[in-house]
């Protein structure tokens, strides 16, 4: 995953929700014909001729009353620049180019990254006549678009993928296992890794992160090496009107673009959130190993079961991935913190598992006996046999008669089957199934 960073912006109203959904191919923003009401996620990972990238829609991150708005579009634009690899400049068609397009426009012509105009809302010939006024911006990547049906998005897109360079893996450097602490603020994310480091700071080099605000730590201690890699917090888009919001948003996503496992904190007082849902599945979108820590279980009144109903009721948050472990820690008091890094270069080490082809078909021969593929049309669907692809995540090729017939509830059997013959816990595995 290249951590490559496209930044979505343009007034309110031009369609960038709209656009971000398309891309994502889900309904994750509200859109709505209000002016500013893009309250909900705005991030996710798109994909596009075999690459992929974080998408960022920065819409939400701005406070919808009229008189700062021009201020707060500004710094908004200033603020993709400083931490997106490209951006890409919305406007409306319908309504032609407003003050605001100007404004954004001449901040956006100063910058050496790549700036793409989107020009939205052209769904007909006189729309396309009308848009050519945009030229007048003074940008040469220009695209005339409808985020609605979705012509001109993929010439768009094409644009974008050109420079997102192929994953170039400095192998030294990937031998040592990366883990990145993510989660909300005031988690005990800053108390974990001070407890994590201790007073051992003298064997402790500081690495310069690639990114600003994310710390890489290198680690070394008990025979355990690993490289730790701090963010600033994911905080709750409702309190979206600092800037450190989006900057944190933005920065988190790239610390879990950097790392091998992802240590998703959580407050045992609060339990699993919207927000740590959020986190998780776009952790597991992007393939990473995953555990979760409940952390300041000393704080918890305890009765005989506690954590065992604690992590039942989680495991059903979670779903439907949710073979990864669970441990309940406290990062101020010290406790099972070794376990939880134990936990994590085991999840490290399940990742870049290697089946050979004839244990896999093995199992899977024993799980097609034990219940069989659907018949589709009176046609059984026959797999004839599967191997594992040279991937990042643990991925899996299954060779069938016909597989656009085989529904999920049957995929998801078939990896439960993988997961108990062998360990692949804390990581997200993926299944493909192809023509034989």
């Amino acid at each position: 995953m290249s951590g490559f960073t496209v930044a979505i912006v343009g007034r309110p109203n031009v369609g960038k929700s709209t656009f971000f959904n398309r891309l994502l191919q889900e309904r994750k923003a509200i859109v709505d014909d209000q002016s500013g009401v893009t309250r909900d996620r705005q991030y996710g990972v798109a994909d596009w001729n075999g690459k992929s990238f974080n998408l960022v829609d920065t819409g939400g991150f701005v406070p919808d009353s009229e008189d700062v708005f021009e201020k707060e579009i500004r710094k908004q634009v200033k603020i993709a620049l400083d931490e997106a690899n490209a951006v890409v400049f919305m406007c409306d068609a319908a309504t032609g180019i407003t003050d605001l397009d100007e404004a954004m426009a001449d901040v956006l012509r100063r910058t050496d990254k790549p700036v793409f105009l989107a020009v939205n809302k052209v769904d007909n010939h006189d729309r396309l006549l009308e848009a050519s006024e945009f030229y007048a911006l003074g940008f040469d990547k220009i695209f005339f678009l409808s985020s609605m049906t979705g012509s001109g998005s993929g010439e768009l897109l094409d644009a974008v993928a050109e420079l997102i360079p192929e994953e170039a893996i400095d192998k030294d450097e990937k031998e040592i296992p990366r883990i990145a602490i993510i989660g909300q603020p005031n988690v005990g994310k800053s108390s974990l890794l001070n407890s994590l480091l201790g007073e051992e700071r003298t064997i402790v080099s500081d690495v310069a992160g690639t990114t600003r605000d994310t710390i890489h730590t290198h680690y070394n201690l008990y025979g355990k090496e690993f490289i730790l890699i701090d963010t600033a917090g994911i905080r709750r888009k409702t309190k979206v009107n600092e800037d450190l919001e989006f900057y944190s948003v933005i920065r988190a996503i790239r610390a879990m673009d950097e790392a091998d496992v992802c240590l998703l904190l959580l407050d045992a007082e609060k339990g699993i959130t919207q927000q740590d849902l959020n986190i998780y599945s776009l952790a597991v979108k992007k393939g990473k190993g995953i555990v979760v820590l409940v952390n300041k279980w000393d704080l918890m009144q305890k009765e005989t079961n506690t954590a065992r109903d604690y992590e039942k009721e989680l495991k059903k948050r979670l779903a439907p991935f949710n073979d990864v472990p669970i441990l309940f820690i406290s990062a101020l008091e010290k406790v099972r913190l070794m376990q939880a890094i134990e936990a994590a270069l085991q999840v490290v080490e399940n990742k870049k598992r290697k089946i050979t082809t004839s244990d896999l078909n093995e199992v899977v021969q024993k799980a097609i006996n034990a219940y069989h593929p659907p018949v589709i049309r009176g046609v059984p669907v026959s797999i004839k046999y599967a191997t594992q692809l040279p991937t990042q995540v643990p991925s899996f090729a299954f060779f069938c008669n016909h597989p656009d017939d085989v529904k999920q509830p049957y995929k998801n059997y078939l990896e439960n089957q993988l997961r108990l013959a062998f360990n692949f816990k804390g990581v997200p595995i993926r299944l493909f199934f192809r023509k034989k």
